[in-house]
């Protein structure tokens, strides 16, 4: 890139030379005036006031205007002449925190680059210290015939420099404000928050000037005579239409969770708007599939116990398993009790027929023991 300027950096004692390049640059489509009937070029010719005469560039200078209305004539020596320590040096002033640069005072950006294998140590210095302390520098230079202020940041691993305008050269703000006293509602806030949330951030890169690419596409497309005018949209005239601003709001959230293609819950949660969504409950109907399931499986593990039987038993276990499956689940249980009681039952007959007969047995020895004796 072509330096625009050659200088130091005064940091201190240290001095660190460098060279101005242009950071920026403008992709704005210009065109020129032309005279429709034969499409030459319209051209502004300098002329002098006093004789009417064309003046070529070398005969032109400098002056100042009194209020009066005369000139005071100023030469390029004479601007020479005039003391500034910031002829060729960006000479720090201070160093600041970033946040305390007002942004309207952001002008014109530059990078310094090292002039010279010896600038490479001390300029390699400041940027590391610039990195370090999180600040950035505030320095006065001269440029295209002025003083200027600059402030000096990293970029990757580059000095930038940024144009500030001197802060006499801002404007207060007066009139600018609205002037009615308006009230704006916590609900207008939220759905604003809402909308900032939903739209998100975007990545700076990603950004084109799309007006700018129809103009090229509409030279290159009159320059091979291919072109051919689109048709008209149809545009809303802007102002004099009243709003339902909440209204507006709620429909710019939807549309911008649309464009996303998807819903943004986390967003509406801190909003406080979030929609309400009832809990579904199970409808009665479904308690019979449930016991419809367990009859099921009741019936299916009794037919594959019958088959496991064989021959007459597999038939006999397969009617009881049928009949047992056609029944309720509480009949079930009753004859199973039923079944279970008279088994408890018979157990407890047997067990004192038992004793008994233990008894007789025992009685019936111990006595011709008792006549022995005797």
């Amino acid at each position: 890139m072509r330096s625009i300027w050659n200088g130091a950096i005064s940091f201190g004692l240290v001095s660190i030379p460098i060279k101005l390049v242009n950071a920026t640059e403008s992709h704005s489509i210009s065109f020129r005036q032309i005279h429709l009937e034969d499409g030459g070029r319209i051209r502004y010719r300098k002329v002098c006031e006093l004789d009417g005469e064309e003046v070529p560039g070398a005969e032109i200078g400098k002056g100042y205007e009194e209020p009066d209305g005369s000139i005071i004539p100023i030469t390029d020596e004479d601007l020479a002449q005039l003391p500034i320590a910031t002829a060729k040096t960006i000479e720090i002033v201070s160093f600041v925190p970033a946040d305390e640069i007002d942004p309207l005072q952001m002008d014109a950006a530059y990078y310094l680059a090292a002039n010279g294998a010896t600038a490479a140590k001390p300029y390699t210095l400041l940027r590391e210290a610039l990195k370090r302390s999180r600040r950035v520098a505030i320095a006065k230079y001269a440029l295209r015939g002025r003083e200027r202020l600059g402030m000096l940041r990293v970029v990757d691993d580059v000095i930038a420099m940024h144009g500030l305008l001197w802060p006499d050269e801002i404007r207060v703000p007066e009139g600018v404000a609205p002037e009615a006293t308006v009230q704006v509602r916590d609900a207008e806030l939220d759905l604003a928050d809402a909308l900032m949330a939903t739209l998100g951030e975007v990545e700076m890169s990603s950004l084109r000037d799309e007006y700018r690419e129809a103009v090229e596409a509409m030279i290159e497309a009159k320059a091979g005579g291919a072109f051919e005018p689109p048709s008209e949209a149809a545009v809303e005239p802007a102002g004099g239409k009243v709003i339902d601003l909440m209204a507006a709001l709620e429909k710019s959230v939807r549309a911008a969770k649309a464009s996303r293609g998807a819903a943004v819950e986390a967003d509406e949660a801190d909003t406080g708007e979030a929609e309400v969504r009832p809990i579904r409950r199970k409808s009665a109907a479904a308690a019979p599939k449930a016991v419809g399931g367990k009859k099921s499986t009741a019936s299916t593990a009794k037919k594959k116990t019958a088959a496991a039987g064989g021959g007459g038993t597999t038939r006999k276990s397969t009617s009881a398993a049928t009949k047992t499956a056609a029944s309720t689940p509480r009949k079930a249980a009753t004859k199973s009790t039923a079944k279970t009681a008279k088994t408890a039952k018979a157990a407890k007959t047997a067990q004192s027929t038992k004793t008994a007969k233990t008894a007789a047995a025992t009685t019936k020895k111990a006595a011709p023991r008792k006549r022995t004796s005797a």
